[in-house]
C-alpha cells in the first residue's frame, strides 16, 4: 500500500504568499485515507540562512531530516505531499539509495535549477532540482544525476537556468509533447534508468485547469495528459517514489475547486 507523507512546508518558497502552501497541504491531507497518511510537523519559525545563501536554511534542514526519517523507514512506496518543491529532495535521496540507476522526472513550470549564487530570491524551491543533481550547501552528495533527469513542462526559465540547460545532459520535454502519452516513457527509457521518481509541481498545469498555485504560467500541461504519461511510464519501469507540491489555495474553502484534479494526479502516482 502506498504511504502518503504530508509536509506543509512553506519556508522554501520565494512567494510573499508562501504560507498558503500550509492550507493547501492540509486540504489534501484531509482527503487522503487516514490509514495510509503520516503528517510531518513543520516548525512555525522561518529559520536562518546560517551563511549558506539559502533563506530559512535551518528550518528547511530540520524538515528534510524529518521527512527522510519516515520515508527511509517506510517499507511501502512513498508519496510526499508539500508544501514547496524542496520536500522532494529527501524522497529522491531515499529512492536513489535503493535504486542506484534512478531517473528523476520533474514536472514544473520553472527550472528549479538555481544555485545560491544565481538565485534572485535565495529560496530553496528555486534550487530544488539543482540540489538533487549537483553538490551544494543543501546536499553535499546529490542523490540523482543530471544525465538521468527529465524536466517536463518548464516554460519560465531564468537566464542562469537556460544557460545551464544549454550545456547540461538534463532532458527537456515540453507540455505540448505530452499529447503523445508515450513521449515521457521514451525520454526516461533513453536515460538507461531502471526505476523512476516523479515530482509534480502543480504549476506545470495550464492555469485554466488549476487555480490554487502561487505563480501561474500560461500554456501548461493538461491534467489528463500528465496522468496518461505517468501511466505509460509505469508500464516501462517501476515508480519507486513520488512527490506533489505547490498547492496554494486562496482559502481552505477555495481548495475544493482543485482537489478533484489533485487527487487524480495523486492516484496516478500511487
Amino acid at each position: 500500500m502506498t504511504r502518503f507523507f504530508v509536509a506543509p512546508q512553506w519556508q522554501g518558497s520565494p512567494s510573499a504568499r508562501a504560507m498558503r502552501l500550509i492550507d493547501g497541504a492540509e486540504a489534501i491531507a484531509d482527503d487522503l485515507p487516514r490509514s495510509a497518511l503520516t503528517r510531518i510537523e513543520v516548525p512555525t519559525e522561518a529559520g536562518e540562512s546560517l551563511g549558506t545563501g539559502i533563506r530559512r536554511f535551518s528550518t528547511l534542514a530540520r524538515v528534510r531530516e524529518a521527512i527522510a526519517d519516515v520515508v527511509t523507514a517506510a517499507d511501502d512506496p512513498a508519496v510526499i505531499v508539500g508544501g514547496d518543491c524542496a520536500v522532494a529532495l529527501p524522497g529522491i535521496a531515499a529512492a536513489a539509495a535503493r535504486h542506484p540507476s534512478l531517473a528523476v522526472v520533474w514536472f514544473d513550470a520553472h527550472g528549479d535549477l538555481h544555485t545560491p549564487e544565481s538565485s534572485p530570491s535565495g529560496a530553496l524551491a528555486g534550487m530544488a532540482l539543482r540540489a538533487a543533481v549537483a553538490p551544494g550547501p543543501f546536499t553535499d552528495a546529490p542523490p540523482a544525476t543530471d544525465a538521468r533527469t527529465v524536466l517536463v513542462g518548464a516554460r519560465a526559465l531564468d537566464d542562469a537556468e537556460a544557460d545551464l540547460l544549454d550545456s547540461s545532459p538534463i532532458s527537456m520535454l515540453s507540455a505540448d509533447a505530452l499529447a503523445d502519452p508515450a513521449a515521457l516513457a521514451e525520454a526516461v527509457a533513453a536515460t538507461g534508468a531502471e526505476a523512476v521518481y516523479v515530482h509534480i509541481d502543480l504549476d506545470v498545469l495550464d492555469p485554466a485547469t488549476v487555480i490554487g498555485v502561487l505563480e501561474p504560467v500560461p500554456f501548461g500541461a493538461q491534467p489528463a495528459e500528465v496522468i496518461a504519461a505517468i501511466g505509460r511510464l509505469r508500464e516501462r519501469m517501476p515508480l519507486v517514489g513520488a512527490s506533489l507540491s505547490g498547492f496554494a489555495p486562496a482559502s481552505r474553502d477555495a481548495a475544493v475547486e482543485d482537489l478533484g484534479t489533485i487527487l487524480r494526479l495523486l492516484g496516478a502516482l500511487a
